[in-house]
C-alpha cells in the first residue's frame, strides 16, 4: 500500500485547506442545485458556487503540488501560496455571502454600496490571486526539474494560467447599453457583462452557463486558467505512453511534444477570445473562426511530426 504522508507533507498546507473547503462547498453545492430551485440571472442560484468551487479546488491542489517541486525560492513560493489562498479564499467567502444568502449577483453589481464594496473586495482578491501566480511564473524560471518535459509543462502552463486570469479583466468594461446609460448622465446598476453582444442571462449550455446565442468572456478565462492542470498531464501522458511507444522514451523529444502542445493550447485560447470579442457563440462558429481553427491544427499536427522524427534516427542509432 502507498504511503501518501510524506507526500501530503510537502504540499502548501493553506492551499490544501482551500481545496478542502471547496469539497465542502462542492457538496454543498450539489445538494442545493437538487432541493433549491431559486434562480439568478436565469441560472440556479447554487451553480455558480458549484462551478467555482470545483474550478478552484482543482486549481489550488494543483498549486500545492507544484511549489512542492520547487527546489529554489522554497521560501518565496510558500509566502506566495499563502497570499493566493487569501485572495481566492476571500472572494468565495463573498460569492457564497452575496449569491447564496443575499440572492444577488456577484460580478459587474453596482446596485448598492453593499454590492459596490463587495465587488472592491473581489477585484482585490482576484488581483492578488494573479500576482501570486504570476509570481510563481518568475519563480518556476529558475528551477531545473529531473524531466525537461515537465519543466516546460509547469513553466507554459503556470504561464497561461496567468494569462487567463488577466483575461478576466475584459468582462469588467462596460458595454455599449451601459455606456449609453452612463451618456444619459445615469449610473447603471450593473458594470460589465459575460457575454458580448447580449445581455448576461440568455441561452446557454447546461450548467456552464456559456452563451450559446452571443460572445461569452467566461471561456478564455476558463481555459486559460486551467492549463496548469492540462500541460502537466500531458507531460504524464508522454512518460506513461513512452513505455510502449520507444520513439517517446527521450525527454528531449517529450519537451518539443509539451512544446508543441503548449503552442497549440495557448492558439486556441487566442482563437476563442477573439471568438468571443466578436460576439460568437463557442457553439456557432462562422468561416473565419473554423478557418482559423483548421490552421492552428495544422500547426500542431505538423509540430508533432516534426517532434517526434527527430527520436527516429537515435533510436536507429541504438539498434546498430
Amino acid at each position: 500500500m502507498t504511503d501518501w504522508g510524506p507526500v501530503l507533507r510537502t504540499l502548501h498546507r493553506p492551499l490544501v485547506v482551500l481545496a478542502a473547503a471547496m469539497a465542502l462547498l462542492l457538496a454543498a453545492s450539489t445538494v442545493g442545485l437538487l432541493v433549491d430551485h431559486r434562480t439568478l440571472v436565469n441560472a440556479p442560484i447554487w451553480a455558480k458556487p458549484f462551478k467555482f468551487a470545483i474550478s478552484v479546488g482543482m486549481y489550488a491542489l494543483t498549486l500545492a503540488w507544484l511549489l512542492s517541486l520547487l527546489r529554489r525560492g522554497r521560501r518565496v513560493g510558500w509566502w506566495l501560496g499563502t497570499v493566493f489562498t487569501v485572495g481566492i479564499g476571500t472572494d468565495m467567502v463573498l460569492l457564497a455571502w452575496q449569491v447564496i444568502f443575499r440572492a444577488r449577483t456577484l460580478h459587474f453589481n453596482t446596485a448598492t454600496p453593499a454590492d459596490i464594496q463587495i465587488n472592491n473586495f473581489l477585484a482585490t482578491g482576484a488581483f492578488t490571486a494573479w500576482g501570486a501566480t504570476a509570481a510563481v511564473v518568475v519563480l518556476l524560471l529558475f528551477q531545473k526539474l529531473p524531466d525537461r518535459a515537465l519543466t516546460s509543462a509547469l513553466r507554459w502552463g503556470t504561464a497561461l494560467a496567468a494569462t487567463g486570469m488577466g483575461l478576466a479583466l475584459l468582462m469588467f468594461s462596460a458595454t455599449p447599453g451601459q455606456k449609453a446609460v452612463y451618456a444619459e448622465g445615469v449610473k447603471p446598476s450593473t458594470v460589465g457583462a459575460h457575454t458580448v453582444g447580449l445581455a448576461d442571462g440568455g441561452p446557454g449550455l447546461p450548467l456552464l452557463g456559456w452563451s450559446t446565442a452571443g460572445g461569452d468572456l467566461r471561456i478564455p478565462h476558463f481555459l486559460g486558467i486551467h492549463a496548469i492542470q492540462v500541460l502537466p498531464l500531458i507531460a504524464f501522458g508522454l512518460v506513461v505512453l513512452a513505455r510502449r511507444f520507444p520513439a517517446l522514451s527521450g525527454d528531449v523529444v517529450r519537451r518539443r511534444l509539451v512544446r508543441t502542445a503548449a503552442a497549440g493550447y495557448a492558439g486556441t485560447l487566442a482563437i476563442v477570445t477573439w471568438q468571443a470579442l466578436r460576439g460568437q457563440s463557442i457553439v456557432r462558429p462562422d468561416f473565419w473562426t473554423l478557418a482559423a481553427v483548421a490552421a492552428l491544427l495544422v500547426v500542431v499536427a505538423t509540430g508533432t511530426v516534426l517532434s517526434v522524427r527527430t527520436a527516429k534516427p537515435a533510436l536507429r542509432a541504438m539498434e546498430v
